[in-house]
């Protein structure tokens, strides 16, 4: 298992460095993907949000916000009528689809860090049964870091507006998850994100030592 270690381990530079980088991965993303990257932005917040539900500290929210803001980063690789195709995906399209994981982690893993950031991007399409993607990994095998943006990837997936199909209700989304907790989806991260949902949360009150990770970026269009 990969251990989380602690922003407050690491010089002021090296952090200061790393939150340029995430940022800058971020803002070429919008530029090549808008869509995904409002997708990742609002993911971001749900999972700060469960993360705070679930006792973590600054510290650890600030590699879970880092690695939320990038976690699709990979799909900058993806052709952009793939990423917009509004039919359903052909067995070739799926599997190039799944294939960001890999390349979020190829990206994400040359940032000059000890932070589980690209693990974390790398495992958020695990589920707890094993029958996730792309390692098929089992339960406590998979961060508690990439199970809570699952959750919260999962949730804005259903709810939003995607090509090929309208929003969901967020009632009948929450049954659905409700469904998956214990199996697929980690039952705490679940339930957490039952209660945001229902009080109309998005996240925590913003940490001053994290507000610089999401720069709003005005006029970004959706592809």
């Amino acid at each position: 298992m990969v251990a989380v270690s602690h922003p407050a381990q690491s010089d002021a530079s090296t952090t200061d460095a790393l939150h340029t980088c995430i940022a800058l991965l971020s803002t070429v993303h919008g530029y090549r993907d808008g869509y995904t990257v409002e997708h990742e932005d609002r993911v971001t917040m749900l999972a700060v949000g469960i993360g705070t539900q679930l006792g973590f500290g600054a510290p650890r929210l600030a590699i879970l916000r880092m690695a939320a803001i990038v976690h699709d980063i990979g799909k900058i690789a993806i052709p952009a009528e793939i990423i917009g195709k509004s039919g359903a995906y052909t067995d070739a399209e799926y599997a190039l689809m799944k294939g960001h994981c890999l390349v979020s982690y190829n990206i994400l893993s040359r940032l000059n860090t000890t932070w589980p950031i690209a693990e974390i991007a790398y495992q958020h399409h695990e589920r707890l049964d094993g029958s996730g993607y792309p390692r098929g990994l089992f339960g406590s095998d998979i961060l508690l870091e990439a199970r809570i943006l699952a959750v919260a990837d999962v949730y804005d997936a259903m709810t939003s507006v995607r090509p090929y199909r309208p929003g969901l209700p967020r009632d009948f989304v929450l049954g659905e998850l409700h469904q998956m907790a214990g199996h697929l989806l980690d039952p705490d991260a679940v339930d957490a994100c039952r209660n945001i949902a229902l009080r109309n949360l998005s996240t925590a009150p913003e940490n001053p030592a994290t507000a610089w990770l999401r720069p709003k970026m005005s006029g970004r269009q959706c592809t």
